[in-house]
């Protein structure tokens, strides 16, 4: 079934690509998204440059999933979401076509960077981090996966 999710950006994307930056992601290299307008509005607010052309905008898109592709979903922040986000921002790649599951945000993040790190333990990122509740995204991987991505509209915030 498919549902309407949300790409924060500076520009109108109705062709989303995977592009390959400097510093890796939660999940790797990927075209993000999330099921939460206002995580996506926060991410649209960050690209605001008008020298460039930018304006904060919400894309969004109807998802329509499609069962021939491989999924990795972590419905919450465990032991198998950390190992993997770590794996992921140290530039190990996975094989799976989207990615969906908890966002490391800025709080979080700066748990996550003092345990890979070494300046915690795992266990202090878990006591650190029982109280945030991260926000949601999902992350597409392959060309295959871009394509369950279909450009509704855009909203200016």
């Amino acid at each position: 079934m498919a549902v309407t999710i949300f790409h924060g950006s500076g520009v109108t994307v109705e062709a989303p690509e995977i592009r390959i930056a400097k510093y890796t992601k939660d999940f790797g290299f990927g075209f993000y998204c999330t099921k939460n307008y206002s995580q996506a509005e926060r991410w649209a607010r960050r690209h605001n440059n008008p020298k460039r052309g930018e304006k904060p905008t919400v894309n969004l898109y109807l998802y329509d999933p499609d069962a021939g592709l491989s999924y990795k979903v972590f419905e919450e922040m465990s032991e198998e979401w950390l190992d993997f986000i770590v794996a992921c921002r140290k530039g190990v790649p996975h094989a799976y076509d989207i990615v969906e599951g908890p966002m490391a945000d800025d709080t979080i993040w700066d748990y996550l960077d003092a345990y890979m790190s070494g300046e915690i333990s795992r266990t202090a990122f878990w006591e650190l981090a029982k109280y945030k509740h991260p926000t949601h995204q999902i992350s597409f991987h392959t060309e295959a996966a871009l394509k369950c991505l279909h450009f509704e509209r855009t909203v200016l915030v």
